[in-house]
């Protein structure tokens, strides 16, 4: 009952995760808690009724016989046996000193937290995955028209043609060197291309981006954008990404400092491999006619400057004026100038303006006409102009460490020479704040798994310092999850994402089992058989190993599979069971040792406090 509840309890807190990593396990949770639930209504009735039938009255030793498995199995028994035997023996020398005692415990728990503070990798937030699509965004230098936007698209095609004409598994295609592209498209539209494509292998896509990259170093001058898209990602270019956003007022400095990131984001010792995208571009080229106000003339007709704009707009491109409602269907009414308005660049300066007087004079009669440039596009954050860098780090780096580099690499460099400060301001979003508040949550779950873990067994044990001891064995699972995930990295790269952190908060109603057997064990020898503590661990210890074992080999076996077995979809969960698998192992052997040696000092102080009482009242 205490194992079943334990594994349920540290489940709730996953439910009320709100965000991607609680959506995406959130089936998953319901799906474990009510297996485990209907495991424990079986244990009870079906498991003993179909025990009854078929274990024999005869107890036999396990390897007896001259049975084929008896043979086989009496190494195995040998091996086991002796192995129970160190573990007695080792707790039975421990138990000489208390001495002994506190300097395994102490051992074993300083170990953990180092094991746990060397291990540690730096923290991503979710899995790439691996979808059938790579996309490459192209901005290219300012002046393009629609028909170069499509000839820099037919560069790429031309290049890529190899790969689609060829048969997938021929000679020719590995002598090109990638991989065979199924489909391809691209699109010219405003300012930039956009590229799409799927490889005929689809757990081979993530090839194609060297290929758009490689072909980007053709066209000197184009920011050219690529990666494989992510199964998380709501848009195309979005995922995987670290936004650095500078607002401000003057849009030329704005566009300066966004230069400068770009230039410290790709220096060495920042992000040198990292790909930096502006968002909108850097380009101040796109003509624009400015209408700057003659503030005396204006005044000496009383015309207003927003009076002014309203009349302009509605004579050049049509202003809104107000909503009509016909049956029900909100209808927008513009002002639009008879004549169509201007045009003609020049015929702006000769607009007519009305005057309160009921006089008309000409537009440039109140204001001047300027040629100018600026941007395609202005961003706002909170009514300030903006400009992002999206920047997309290698695959190799975690998105932690990436913010880390960003920090110390980019935004204190410019704090620090002045270049941002007072109206100007620097600032992480994009994934970078989703990281921070997935880890918040999953941060606080994991506290209140352990708090709901503890009450749940102090109710079950009647009391509340048992339970302090079956908690300690939760930091060596934590220690044993990074151990397995540390070697993992050593075959093939997994970062700890959110999904990855799932696992921890799963060990928590995990880890605890093994403890709670042996510490209910000890507490039913003493308190209904009277034995003495040290005699009870003893016991507790060698009767309870051989169930440890088994439940600990069938869960890492039944693990096993799922985080060494390659296949579309295993990168989401292999870090999660990498987890679980170091943290059962790890767990297991610790909790053999620690939870035995700290339940029998609890015990002792227990009696030396009751016999100190004992002896002040007397």
């Amino acid at each position: 009952m205490a194992s079943t509840l334990t594994t349920l309890a540290v489940f709730l807190p996953i439910l009320f995760v709100e965000e991607q990593a609680g959506q995406l396990f959130r089936d998953i949770a319901l799906a474990i808690s009510c297996s485990v639930g209907l495991s424990l209504i079986l244990s009870v009735t079906l498991i003993p009724v179909l025990s009854a039938r078929i274990l024999r009255k005869e107890r036999k030793e396990p390897g007896a016989g001259g049975s084929f498995l008896g043979v086989v199995f009496k190494p195995f028994d040998l091996i086991g046996r002796a192995f129970s035997g160190l573990v007695v023996g080792s707790h039975r020398w421990l138990q000489r000193g208390v001495l002994r005692q506190i300097a395994l415990v102490l051992v074993l728990i300083v170990g953990a937290g180092a094991l746990t503070l060397g291990l540690a990798p730096k923290v991503e937030y979710l899995p790439q995955g691996n979808r059938n699509l790579a996309f490459g965004v192209v901005l290219p230098p300012p002046g393009y028209n629609l028909d170069e936007l499509v000839a820099l698209g037919q560069i790429f095609e031309d290049e890529l043609a190899p790969y689609w004409e060829v048969e997938p598994g021929s000679e020719e295609a590995r002598a090109l060197g990638g991989t065979p592209i199924k489909h391809f498209f691209f699109v010219a539209r405003g300012r930039q291309v956009f590229l799409g494509m799927r490889a005929h292998d689809p757990l081979a896509a993530g090839k194609l981006v060297p290929l758009i990259r490689r072909i980007s170093q053709q066209l000197p001058g184009t920011y050219v954008f690529a990666n494989q898209s992510s199964l998380f990602e709501r848009g195309l270019t979005g995922g995987r990404t670290i936004d650095v956003e500078i607002t401000g007022p003057d849009l030329e400095r704005l566009v300066g400092l966004g230069g400068r990131v770009i230039g410290m984001v790709k220096a060495p010792g920042v992000l040198p491999t990292a790909q930096a995208r502006p968002l909108p571009s850097l380009d101040l080229s796109n003509p624009e006619v400015h209408v700057l106000p003659r503030w005396t003339r204006a005044s000496e007709l009383q015309i207003s400057a927003d009076e002014l704009g309203y009349t302009v707009d509605s004579l050049v491109d049509g202003a809104y004026a107000g909503d009509y409602f016909l049956r029900g269907e909100k209808i927008d009414l513009t002002i639009v100038g008879r004549n169509g308005g201007a045009s003609r660049l020049q015929d702006v300066e000769e607009l007519p303006i009305a005057t309160p007087s009921g006089a008309l004079v000409p537009l440039r009669a109140v204001a001047e006409v300027r040629l100018a440039s600026g941007p395609e596009q202005i961003n706002r954050r909170e009514r300030e102009r903006a400009i992002t860098i999206q920047v997309r780090p290698d695959e190799a780096v975690a998105l932690e460490d990436a913010l880390d580099r960003v920090r110390a690499g980019v935004i204190e460099p410019l704090e620090a020479e002045g270049a941002i400060g007072g109206e100007y301001r620097i600032g992480l979003a994009g994934t970078a704040d989703k990281l921070d508040a997935a880890w918040s949550a999953l941060s606080i779950n994991l506290l209140l798994a352990i708090l709901i873990t503890y009450l749940l067994m102090a109710a079950l044990f009647e009391s509340w310092i048992y339970p302090l001891v079956v908690i300690v064995s939760v930091p060596l699972g934590a220690a044993g999850g990074i151990a397995g995930l540390w070697l993992l990295n050593r075959w093939i790269l997994q970062p700890l994402d959110v999904l990855t952190m799932i696992g921890f908060v799963i060990l928590v109603g995990t880890v605890v089992n093994n403890a709670i057997l042996i510490v209910h064990q000890a507490l039913v020898h003493i308190r209904e058989e009277g034995d003495e503590p040290g005699q009870a661990v003893l016991r507790a210890v060698e009767s309870r190993l051989r169930p440890i074992f088994m439940t600990m080999m069938t869960t890492v076996l039944g693990l096993l599979p799922m985080v060494m077995r390659p296949g579309a979809g295993s990168e989401l969960y292999r870090g999660l069971g990498a987890v679980l698998v170091g943290g059962l192992v790890l767990s297991t052997v610790f909790t053999l040792f620690l939870v035995p040696t700290l339940f029998r000092l609890l015990l002792g102080l227990r009696q030396w406090i009751v016999g100190l009482f004992s002896r002040a009242v007397s």
